[in-house]
């Protein structure tokens, strides 16, 4: 056995069931070691940042990490935005980035690179194995690091002479850490806010927005009258009929302002007190109400479920919480095509269980709406903004829940970044509806090419957020990469695509023109 083989068959003894991958040289004695060893799935992406947002998909959706396999410094650079947008969700990952052999490095060959020194940007844990016979070891901590509550970046850099020398064999999985207990004193502080009567916001995040953390805020909410909140993206919220409603936070800080103003508590679980995306001149980055008291109920670390349920029971609330959505799908739009008319038609066709990917930015908020009160479902959001997101989380969410439904929502610009995604859709014939919404602008930007104060802009400014010309052609482009797609330009068109994809298995891709 090599030191490849311990460290696979140490992963899949630690729960580690699939590897996304882009393999170069450096990563060859682990990718012959895939046909060895059982239990190990192999995706392969045709970019890093497909692999390390598709790890992110499958580790928000199976609660575990997957292994990525990437190329040296350049492999782990190419992976970043997505890795970033990871980290930001608390999504674990187990990175495997292979490196030169050791006595190579000091040649200066053309892929040398500080790649610890880049793991170290995106990572919470970082390791380089120093031999063949610590790697196994090295992986079963990789994992235990990826599997601490809230969910972590690990980042194991494998070089190849530690791959192909000879070792003992694999090493046994590591114990993971429960979720921290919250202290008594922080349960009776808060109980005791929220019994003052005072205007109160509960601001959720992580395991706090699944639908058991729902439900015991639902009961402290019903028995105080305090205000569910969650972040504008989050990591992962059970929404729709027979879930417990928390109102979204808006994304610019003048809104935010506005939706807090007034509020003389913020009780936080699982989150950080909200900030403006940017700064923006004359406008706050702080938007929390002066002389708001900001009171931890659970840390990030912490167990988010067991202090919601705790502090309801401290409070005598009732059992069950009344307040909850109520099924009501839209009846089918006409006419034009718009966002709204999209929203309603996603509405009225999503099928339990759902997956709703949501990277489509200005396009998004009329489909968020409207899907309130459709069947239950799960909702990702794009906790650390860097587009190029969507496509790829579809993809590992779809790997892990095979049996589900996923619906990817994808403006056309952020689409572009990591279009690759759907070659690796076709080729895993994963169950993924992509409605890409082309409006053939960097949308937002322009919004904020205002906001920032830059002015109006002028025709070479424009130039630089217009991507209309020449015309992206998406149903071609998703062909082109062996997966079925159609152009709807009204809502009724719209409304048969997206109810007959539905319907079917399989990547499908609809791109609405707006």
């Amino acid at each position: 056995m090599n030191g490849a083989e311990s460290l696979v068959r140490t992963l899949v003894a630690s729960g580690v069931e699939v590897c996304f991958g882009n393999p170069g040289t450096s990563e060859m004695h682990f990718v012959a070691t895939l046909d060895r060893v059982d239990g190990m799935r192999a995706v392969l992406c045709l970019f890093e940042g497909v692999v390390t947002g598709a790890a992110d998909g499958y580790g928000r959706m199976a609660g575990k990490p997957a292994a990525t396999l990437l190329h040296l410094g350049p492999g782990l650079g190419n992976g970043f935005a997505n890795l970033h947008n990871a980290r930001r969700a608390g999504a674990p990952i187990v990175n495997v980035v292979g490196d030169h052999a050791r006595y190579h490095g000091h040649h200066d060959a053309p892929l040398t690179s500080e790649v610890v020194g880049l793991a170290r940007v995106c990572s919470h844990w970082v390791h380089s194995s120093l031999n063949a016979k610590s790697v196994a070891v090295d992986g079963a901590r990789a994992v235990q690091a990826a599997r601490a509550t809230p969910g972590q970046i690990a980042t194991l850099v494998l070089p190849a002479d530690t791959a192909w020398e000879d070792v003992d064999g694999a090493a046994a999985s590591l114990p993971v850490a429960a979720p921290a207990p919250v202290a008594g004193g922080s349960i009776d502080i808060v109980a005791q806010l929220l019994r003052a009567g005072k205007r109160t916001g509960i601001l959720i995040r992580g395991a706090g927005l699944m639908a058991e953390g729902l439900e015991q805020a639902g009961r402290v909410a019903e028995a105080t009258g305090a205000k569910l909140l969650c972040d504008t993206f989050v990591p992962r919220l059970q929404r729709g009929a027979g879930r417990v409603e928390v109102e979204r936070i808006p994304y610019f800080a003048e809104q935010i302002v506005d939706a807090l103003a007034g509020y003389e508590n913020l009780i936080l679980v699982g989150a950080q007190p909200p900030v403006s995306f940017f700064a923006y001149p004359g406008k706050p980055s702080w938007c929390t109400p002066e002389g708001c008291r900001i009171t931890y109920l659970a840390q990030p670390n912490e167990d988010q479920v067991g202090a919601l349920r705790a502090l309801a029971d401290a409070l005598g609330a009732p059992a069950q919480p009344a307040k909850r959505a109520r099924l009501q799908r839209p009846d089918l739009p006409t006419g034009a095509l718009h966002q709204g008319s999209v929203g309603m038609a996603i509405a009225h066709w999503l099928p339990e269980g759902a997956v709703v990917i949501d990277e489509a930015a200005t396009s998004g908020l009329a489909p968020y709406g409207f899907t309130t009160n459709a069947a239950p479902h799960d909702y990702l959001g794009l906790t650390g903004g860097s587009i190029g997101w969507g496509l790829p989380v579809a993809v590992g969410a779809a790997v892990a829940c095979p049996d589900r439904k996923v619906v990817c929502l994808h403006g056309d610009g952020g689409a572009m970044y990591t279009v690759q995604a759907l070659w690796t859709q076709a080729r895993e014939k994963l169950d993924v509806i992509n409605v890409i919404f082309a409006n053939r602008s960097y949308a937002i930007l322009n919004i904020e090419l205002m906001r920032v104060g830059a002015g109006n802009g002028g025709p070479k400014a424009l130039s630089m957020l217009d991507i209309g010309d020449p015309t992206l052609d998406f149903c071609k482009l998703a062909e082109g990469m062996g997966v079925a797609a159609s152009r709807a330009t009204t809502a009724e068109q719209f409304s048969e695509q997206f109810g007959d994809a539905v319907k079917q298995k399989g990547p499908r891709l609809i791109e609405v023109v707006l």
